[in-house]
């Protein structure tokens, strides 16, 4: 055999790589809107009550059916179908299943119509897996129907009235009479609370079936907006709601109990706490005992109270305060002496909390310089708690158990990346998600008590092949030291990157108050974009700045009455920082972003003009004084109160310094961020005679997607990066 010398075996692997690399496909816009890289998940996954088997929503393609199987958790094998929709006439399609608390019945979900960002109308089915009747809820579209706990009745919402169905008799009772459209709603949340307060369900049922609580919201002060909708008639329409801008009056809530047996209705008398907002609202596990948090208009008070719904009492259980502000979440859990469990920022960081009923503090479960940024659950047998943290890096999640009374603490998840986990009711399995920035969603099924692997369920292998023959680049995850902090970092190179040339860097953020950008998991649309313009030849890094989260409650709240001011900061001396770089044109940087990355994308280039030459500004706040009480007033309190606050940050106020390319784009339905917010900054950018590049996607909501929308969205900013960055 011949052999060739070592400067020829150099060139031949040059060449080699040079062929393998022009060989792999470019993504391209078309891919990444049409679907090619759709990762495999379990949809709509419930544990079953005897904890070792689970429920699955499935789609047949072949047969046009959904159906809910039943798994086994250990082998995987379907053991049954609790239902069909071939055996269903006149149901096509099962969107969303619920299953009673016995496991009697499901209720199904067969159509839904959208009204904002978490709730819906919808046709809804009760099927009796005994009898395999299936009983129509109500021949109107409805909102949140829920089985009592026994699952004999079903209560819901329809036009701003509360009703129950009893499945047993067929018959229907009106709980509510007073509700009107934008005036009264009864156990539905308003637009804000739903937004900003995360749910949709202001009822809820209490152990016995017995007695149902519900919050009343009277939005008759509430200012109105209004949207105009084109549509394809000759005369438009329009879309009127109440939607609070900040400082202007939140609708009236109170509290109410209506007892089932006697047909009465005793309203809670809140006067004696912090009870300007209701976000939460649940039923101890003593049937007569109901939770519910309030909070003040400033959100930096949280009083937990229990309503003894017996007398008609109330006493305070439990305070918590911030001097910035006191996050609301779902991680109240009752155990079965009606402790509870409650997770709280007081030291510094979220840690679990563990009280008795009366609100004396047992212990603090969980310490140290990390977050907790999930909370599973309780199991009664072992006495342990479940959770999710960012123990191992904060741009990490690990799955970890421990007793409640703080010690043998155990890491479950194994692979370094983003582990969430899914438990049986009984805590003897979880499915934990596994994903990073190079392995797609990946299922597996552990042991609970050890975290032991018992079998994989589902991977996403065959996506992984199928990237490989695109070009990508890994995510180099970094840390940038930036205004005195060390901010986490990530950037993304040409796969034919040369450190001697000088490339044009494109950032990209969202920045808001606890969020994260830069962290260990598998991407979605905007990481393909990114990787197709890295291979256009543009360097992308993302940045995460003061006031986002995982960083301990400091980091996360210096941002505090001055949104806008400190994260600019951050990301102005970030990209001056990266512009130095050997690598990086600084005559060619730009910035993106959505939403609130938009209002930070605008004020960046606004008042970064020598550092910035370009930015695109999607569905952008351009003022905090358009956007909704609850979110901004939690961290800016009122205009009031913080007029320089609202205006010095806001990017309308700084339109005389633009200097570089800006592209503005909103749709004209978006009911969260109003387009109002892009007209005024037009209007104010027109009368400072500066030139940009705007577009408005009619009756297109925060998303702006449907049909082609998103592709054109992103076919505009691709050729807008190119031609101007």
């Amino acid at each position: 055999m011949k052999f060739l010398p070592r400067t020829s075996l150099l060139v031949l692997f040059v060449l080699s790589l040079t062929v393998t690399t022009a060989q792999k496909q470019d993504i391209t816009l078309e891919d990444i809107w049409g679907g090619t890289f759709r990762t495999e998940r379990l949809d709509a996954l419930r544990s079953m009550n005897n904890g070792k088997e689970y429920a699955v929503l499935n789609y047949s393609r072949q047969l046009s059916a959904s159906t809910v199987d039943v798994y086994d958790y250990k082998s995987g094998k379907k053991v049954r179908t609790l239902v069909s929709s071939e055996d269903m006439p006149g149901i096509n399609f099962i969107i969303s299943y619920e299953l009673s608390e016995d496991e009697s019945k499901l209720l199904l979900a067969t159509q839904l119509k959208q009204i904002y960002r978490r709730s819906s109308l919808g046709t809804y089915y009760v099927y009796d897996l005994k009898s395999k009747k299936l009983t129509l809820v109500s021949d109107k579209q409805i909102q949140e129907p829920t089985f009592s706990p026994d699952g004999s009745k079903v209560a819901y919402g329809y036009c701003n009235n509360l009703y129950v169905k009893d499945l047993e008799t067929g018959g229907e009772k009106q709980i509510t009479t007073d509700g009107k459209k934008n005036s009264i709603i009864n156990g539905i949340t308003d637009w804000v609370y739903e937004e900003e307060f995360a749910f949709v369900r202001a009822f809820d049922w209490n152990k016995d079936g017995d007695k149902l609580a519900y919050i009343r919201f009277d939005e008759t002060e509430v200012p109105r907006f209004s949207m105009d909708v084109f549509g394809e008639d000759l005369y438009p329409s329009q879309q009127v709601f109440k939607y609070p801008k900040a400082g202007d009056p939140n609708a009236e809530v109170s509290l109410h109990v209506y007892d089932l047996d006697s047909n009465t209705t005793a309203d809670v008398n809140l006067e004696n706490f912090n009870s300007y907002y209701i976000p939460r609202i649940k039923w101890t596990n003593d049937p007569n005992i109901l939770s519910v948090q309030l909070t003040n208009r400033k959100q930096n008070m949280v009083d937990l109270v229990f309503v003894d719904a017996a007398k008609n009492t109330t006493s305070l259980i439990l305070k918590e305060r911030d001097d910035a502000y006191v996050d609301i979440t779902d991680n109240l859990t009752f155990l079965n002496n009606n402790s509870f469990i409650w997770t709280s920022e007081k030291d510094g960081w979220n840690h679990i909390y563990h009280y008795d009923k009366t609100g004396q503090l047992i212990n603090q479960v969980t310490k140290g310089p990390w977050e907790v940024t999930n909370y599973y659950g309780f199991d009664q047998k072992t006495g342990r708690i479940y959770y999710q943290s960012t123990e191992n890096g904060s741009i990490n999640r690990d799955v970890y158990s421990v007793l409640k009374n703080g010690e043998n603490k155990a890491r479950l998840s194994t692979e370094t990346g983003t582990n969430s986990a899914s438990f049986s009711s009984d805590f003897t399995y979880y499915i934990n998600t596994f994903h990073d920035t190079e392995t797609p969603y990946k299922f597996t099924l552990h042991k609970a008590i050890d975290g032991k692997l018992i079998r994989e369920i589902k991977n996403n292998e065959a996506l992984k092949n199928q990237l490989a023959a695109y070009k990508t680049s890994p995510k180099e995850f970094s840390t940038i030291n930036v205004n005195g902090e060390e901010l986490n970092m990530y950037m993304i190179k040409p796969v034919d990157f040369d450190p001697s040339k000088r490339y044009p860097l494109f950032m990209y953020q969202y920045s808001g108050p606890g969020s994260q950008n830069v962290k260990n998991s598998w991407g979605g649309a905007n990481d393909y974009w990114h990787q197709m313009l890295a291979q256009e030849g543009y360097i992308i890094a993302c940045v995460d700045g003061r006031g986002t989260g995982l960083k301990g409650r400091d980091f996360k709240k210096m941002t505090q009455k001055e949104l806008g001011k400190y994260e600019v900061e951050d990301q102005i001396a970030a990209a001056q920082q990266l512009g130095a770089l050997p690598y990086i044109d600084s005559s060619r940087v730009g910035i993106w972003g959505w939403s609130y990355g938009g209002f930070m994308s605008s004020n960046c280039l606004f008042q970064g003009a020598d550092t910035f030459s370009m930015a695109i500004a999607v569905a952008p706040v351009t003022s905090w004084r358009f956007y909704d009480t609850i979110y901004t007033e939690r961290y800016m309190t009122t205009p009031q109160e913080n007029a320089s606050g609202y205006d010095n940050n806001s990017p309308i106020n700084h339109v005389e310094k633009l200097e570089g390319k800006f592209l503005l784009v909103h749709g004209s339905a978006d009911d969260n961020v109003h387009v109002q917010n892009t007209m005024r900054l037009i209007e104010a950018l027109v009368q400072a005679n500066k030139q940009f590049d705007w577009r408005i996607y009619p009756d297109k909501n925060h998303g702006i997607y449907g049909g082609n929308t998103r592709l054109h969205l992103y076919t505009l900013m691709t050729d807008y990066i190119k031609n101007n960055l």
